[in-house]
């Protein structure tokens, strides 16, 4: 029988808990031992305390209480062994070991509450963070998919940057962007970001004209909502990718981000020509900007990694950049997962397990379309391979000159 992983957790703490408490019950049990061995100019009671201060790090106010109680008791013993516990010394031990003990619970049941309001606003925050940036579908199309986003904020899930998916006009249409500003401040940018091109990547039918769309709402939300001191600095940079299902050949339109890496097996890694058009809600641009749509071929086997500038511009201790294009040359025949569990690892490693800034990076992988699934227009990958690459290079070639 398999246990959900929260009980377990449940589980794993509760018999930790278990084993921690033996630590103050020991030194209740040691202290009340040597103390009524010791002479009775030798006063150990007053350590009793450290047992019921102890507790809350991994217990509650009634193991707490509980505790304080022996302890207490205990420090009655030491009384009584002692020649009694009428003696003024005593007495005052005893109420005081007591009234330190009841603020210790006290304390305990504050902190108890404050825990389980902090936990109540991680979960309301967890699932408005998941409703804003749904998951990516493991499978879309031809491309399996992994997707990996690490906050900078320590309670944080998501911040500025942001990806999404979907599906239209048998294509997969890509967006991974990143608002300024990192953490839960710019979570609004993004969000805006995202419905719309949920909203519009199904309505256009170019690259082009669903970047003009994602333009103007971004436009239009910077001069209703952008705060007077952060007049003109509210922007967001965004990378859009179109990926057939049956053409080797993609197709991106760059505003202000960083060119995506492409992996093939062997140990390869290029990086496609990208002609990048300012960022989304710069203003004092023209009412009409032109965007460059690039295009580069995706062959079955081959792995498109998108990131954001949170990942090539985190530092080590010497202010160095993390190498993104020379560390992945390690992975290109792994897995998107796998894939992205290396770069984590490693990218958290390189940063001494903190970043500075959001990172997110989305791996692509293009498996062999299924002929018949498409009505024979797929292509081995000998005769896809020759016919991709050369309309890739007359696409491109048209590009650069317009």
């Amino acid at each position: 029988m398999r246990f959900p992983v929260g009980s377990a957790g449940e589980r794993r703490f509760w018999h930790s808990s278990q084993a921690l408490l033996l630590l103050p019950i020991t030194l209740i049990v040691v202290i009340t031992a040597v103390d009524v061995q010791a002479p009775e100019s030798i006063h150990l009671g007053p350590a009793l305390v450290i047992a019921p201060a102890l507790t809350p790090s991994f217990a509650g106010p009634r193991t707490t209480a509980a505790v304080g109680a022996l302890a207490t008791l205990a420090q009655i013993v030491i009384g009584i062994a002692h020649g009694g516990i009428g003696t003024s010394n005593h007495i005052v031990q005893i109420i005081t070991l007591a009234v330190l003990s009841v603020m210790v619970v006290l304390y305990s049941a504050l902190r108890e509450r404050r825990q389980a309001q902090l936990a109540q606003v991680r979960t309301v925050a967890e699932a408005a963070q998941h409703v804003l940036m749904w998951p990516l579908p493991e499978q879309i199309g031809p491309l399996r998919i992994a997707s990996l986003y690490l906050a900078a904020e320590d309670e944080a899930q998501i911040g500025g940057d942001l990806y999404a998916a979907t599906v239209c006009d048998n294509a997969v249409r890509v967006l991974i962007g990143d608002v300024r500003g990192k953490g839960l401040p710019a979570i609004g940018e993004a969000a805006l970001l995202l419905s719309a091109f949920r909203e519009s990547a199904h309505r256009h039918h170019t690259l082009e004209d669903l970047v003009d769309t994602l333009e103007q709402s971004v436009s239009r939300y910077t001069a209703d909502l952008e705060p007077e001191d952060e007049a003109g600095e509210r922007f967001a940079t965004a990378l859009l990718v179109e990926i057939p299902d049956r053409d080797q050949i993609t197709r991106m339109t760059s505003c202000g981000h960083p060119p995506p890496l492409l992996l093939s097996p062997g140990h390869v890694v290029t990086m496609p020509s990208l002609h990048p058009s300012p960022p989304l809600g710069v203003q004092g641009l023209p009412a009409t900007v032109e965007h460059t749509l690039d295009v580069f071929s995706f062959e079955p086997g081959d792995t498109l990694l998108l990131y954001t500038d949170g990942v090539v511009e985190a530092r080590d201790a010497r202010g160095r950049f993390y190498p993104l294009a020379e560390r992945v040359a390690r992975w290109t025949d792994d897995s998107p997962e796998a894939l992205l569990h290396h770069i984590r690892r490693d990218l958290l490693a390189h940063a001494g397990g903190r970043l500075g800034d959001d990172a997110a990076l989305i791996a692509l992988h293009r498996t062999p379309v299924d002929r018949h699934r498409h009505h024979g227009h797929g292509h081995g990958r000998g005769h896809g391979h020759g016919h991709g690459r050369a309309a890739a290079r007359q696409d491109t070639a048209a590009a650069e000159r317009s």
